[in-house]
């Protein structure tokens, strides 16, 4: 049996206007392999947020889960650092 290990991120929510459910935007740098210039590269993953915590401009980690919809594929599993002045 092998051992899949889940891919993990830090990211910033950017919407959190879905129920159990937020935008989080993943930024990440890497070398063009021609011309050798420093590219940043932006995702956006839907992840799942159980407890609606998370509130746009969080930095949050999500990681990799089985399907839970069409589009979400990874979880909140920490928040570490809130935006949000109420906690």
């Amino acid at each position: 049996m092998v051992n899949h290990r889940r891919k993990e991120f830090l990211g910033r929510v950017i919407s959190d206007k879905m129920n159990k459910t937020v935008t989080v935007l993943v930024e990440s740098l890497y070398r063009h392999p021609r011309y050798g210039k420093v590219v940043k590269m932006r995702t956006k993953f839907k992840a799942h947020d159980e407890d609606n915590k998370c509130h746009e401009g969080d930095k949050v980690k999500i990681i990799e889960t089985r399907p839970l919809s069409k589009d979400k594929h990874w979880k909140v599993i920490d928040i570490l650092e809130s935006s949000h002045s109420g906690e």
